[in-house]
């Protein structure tokens, strides 16, 4: 009697073809349980009394947890999933609870965003009630885009954006050699030629102001000059900081404090109204050029910081040996020191980047509007009241888009940069 209630008490190996299959039935029990609650409005436990009835899925799931819950069984996916989500009590429940809760919440969702939702249709009367109007989007996705730029002259921020992904993509496939006056053409011209092909003026092409620029045009716009030029300064702050002249180290320990110690809404508030006022008679700096600015010292701050930990982690040794080769303070800053260091602190760049790019629609505060700014301006429009969940999840999923990607790609270079220290 006692060896049969330890058997049945703790899951173990050597009763392997036991407790799997006791734990799987267990487990199937909790999820159908909630499925046919969630979906098909059926209580299969409706016998009990209702305070039981209702925690059945999780004591169900909870008693199948645990007799999966064998250490080492050999089985791969069993122990990565133990290790993962069932190492103990806590995280069983809480992992049981995130089930039922998507189980729940996702089959709503998916009818609200796409099988009950609008897609054919040009006016607000063709959407109905019971899932998401995307006619909004669909009408409306011009100006999403491209803000207020006049129709006719949208090629030319057609033909920016594709010469840069062209270059871009250029990168990857062009000789070593060829890389760095590609990467110097990318940085030092291109953003002037972008900006005069789109702003125009010159060579025959039409005057657009940049308070009509907008939409997710303006989004990349911003994020391309501000990460372009964050970079460079943070760098140099970030030696600045570390620098043996005092002027030098407590100019920059200054800037990057103040600057980290703002909050960037103030920051572009600054920007757009009180620094007119401190320029002389006569001299005029467009607005975008001031929000630019100023998303580019602020993130310029952070990226200082993240830098700095990076130099702060390279051992002295690195300098000592580039000392004795004889080489300057630059020479070993920039072929020996800085190399290494960005290495180690590509997660945290990266993650200023994107800090940077989901910051671009606080500049709506200061009158201009990219994406979230036109979604915005479209959902006060008479014709179209009541459609801000859609425009705010079709911006949610954009962002989302470009972050995920920039992030997936920083981890691929995380994984090749990789050294073993």
């Amino acid at each position: 009697m006692i060896k049969n209630t330890k058997f049945l008490g703790k899951p173990s190996k050597e009763k392997f073809n036991l407790f799997v299959p006791m734990g799987i039935l267990l487990l199937s029990l909790g999820l159908i349980d909630v499925i046919a609650n969630s979906l098909f409005e059926t209580n299969i436990t409706s016998f009990l009394p209702r305070w039981l009835s209702y925690f059945t899925p999780l004591i169900f799931g909870f008693l199948g947890l645990y007799y999966l819950r064998i250490e080492f069984s050999g089985n791969k996916m069993l122990d990565k999933l133990n290790i993962n989500i069932n190492s103990n009590w806590f995280n069983s429940i809480l992992t049981l609870l995130i089930i039922f809760v998507l189980i729940q919440n996702i089959p709503p969702l998916l009818n609200w965003l796409i099988f009950d939702a609008n897609f054919a249709g040009t006016t607000k009367e063709e959407c109905t009630d019971s899932g998401a109007c995307w006619i909004f989007i669909k009408i409306w996705f011009p100006r999403l885009m491209y803000g207020l730029y006049p129709s006719t002259e949208l090629w030319r921020v057609n033909t920016s954006f594709n010469m840069l992904i062209t270059l871009v993509v250029a990168l990857f496939y062009i000789p070593i050699k060829l890389k760095k006056y590609l990467i110097i053409f990318l940085i030092f011209f291109f953003p002037f030629i972008m900006f005069n092909l789109i702003h125009g003026g010159n060579f025959g092409l039409e005057w657009v102001e940049t308070a009509a620029w907008g939409g997710l045009s303006l989004t990349f716009i911003i994020s391309i000059f501000a990460l372009i030029l964050c970079f460079p300064i943070g760098m140099f702050l970030a030696l600045g900081r570390r620098s043996s002249a005092p002027v030098t180290r407590y100019s920059s320990i200054g800037f990057i404090e103040f600057w980290r110690g703002v909050p960037l809404i103030t920051v572009l508030f600054m920007a757009s109204v009180m620094f007119p006022m401190f320029l002389p008679d006569g001299v005029y700096m467009d607005k975008l050029f001031r929000v630019i600015i100023a998303i580019t010292l602020f993130e310029a701050a952070y990226m200082a910081e993240v830098i700095r930990g990076g130099l702060q982690a390279l051992p002295r040794g690195q300098y000592d040996a580039a000392k004795s080769l004889g080489m300057g303070y630059w020479r070993l800053h920039m072929l020996v020191i800085l190399p290494q260091a960005l290495k180690l602190v590509i997660p945290g760049i990266a993650n200023t980047f994107l800090a940077l790019v989901k910051d671009t629609p606080l500049i709506l505060v200061v009158g201009l509007l990219e994406l979230v700014g036109m979604i915005d301006m479209a959902k006060t429009n008479p014709d179209w009241l009541g459609f801000a969940t859609e425009g705010y999840v079709f911006a949610g999923i954009l962002f989302w888009i470009i972050c995920y990607n920039m992030s997936r790609y920083s981890q691929r270079l995380e994984i090749k940069y990789k050294t073993d220290r």
